[in-house]
């Protein structure tokens, strides 16, 4: 009950806004192809459900293999930073590097070198994208130990491995799940962007694309409104993981509401 309490909130804030923007294209007489109704949108998706489908699961599958695959590597490599400060000196800023270069950049070079009919392009770079946060993250819980727990351990004269499984891992697994759940987002956002700029047009971000060249604009909106779906169920997908392997940070949350 007290979720529903929660929630309530912004439901009735996202019922109103749909109102309002139906009312406003009624009252002002936009036409379709400048900003169509919600009510046009929703007709459009019915009627184009099946295509809608399609390319909403070319694009989730994307977004999930360069997620996997950034999180892992991001993962990986902030265990061997953590662990050779050299590593880290090197990394840390290249790692930074690559989170600034803009998407638009990216996808036209990957597809140069992998070719535009391949999905490999697109999920290196939704990989690259993930792949920041989850580094980032992971590699601050990991270095940032209390003192009075490595003290201990060191007091008890435990190895390096021993340290990292017992003390460290637990204390960096908030950490990289809150990279995780940064990353599930931005992966769906880049899943999306790289496909607008090149490859195979099977995706939602090339479907938003060609309907707005045929000024076709309610069915434009129908993907969009397909992949801001998919985001939130990434989102949503994040904040379970983080239920059900810290169950005790999810309930702290919760007590600070």
């Amino acid at each position: 009950m007290n979720r529903v309490l929660r929630a309530l909130p912004a439901m009735v804030w996202g019922a109103g806004f749909l109102v309002a923007w139906e009312l406003f294209v009624s009252i002002r007489n936009i036409k379709p192809f400048l900003l169509p109704a919600p009510t046009a949108i929703w007709k459009s998706l019915q009627q184009n459900h099946e295509l809608v489908r399609n390319a909403a699961k070319t694009t989730a599958v994307n977004a999930v293999v360069g997620l996997v695959l950034g999180s892992l590597a991001g993962g990986l490599l902030a265990l061997v930073a953590q662990r050779f400060r050299s590593v880290r000196t090197i990394v840390s800023p290249l790692s930074s590097a690559f989170n600034t270069m803009p998407i638009v950049a990216l996808g036209p070079i990957f597809y140069n070198l992998f070719g535009a009919t391949s999905e490999g392009a697109r999920r290196i770079v939704v990989a690259l994208v993930a792949f920041f946060p989850v580094f980032v993250n992971t590699l601050k819980g990991l270095t940032q130990v209390d003192p009075v727990h490595e003290e201990l351990m060191r007091s008890y004269a435990a190895s390096d491995l021993e340290f990292l499984r017992k003390v460290r891992l637990p204390n960096a697994t908030p950490f990289a799940i809150t990279g995780l759940r940064v990353g599930a987002s931005l992966s769906v956002i880049a899943s999306v962007v790289v496909e607008y700029f090149g490859g195979v047009q099977n995706g939602l971000g090339s479907r938003v694309g060609s309907a707005m060249k045929q000024s076709q604009t309610p069915k434009a909106w129908a993907y969009i409104s397909a992949a801001i779906a998919m985001g939130l169920f990434f989102y949503g997908a994040g904040l379970l993981l983080e239920r059900l392997t810290i169950p005790w940070q999810a309930r702290r949350k919760s007590a600070d509401r």
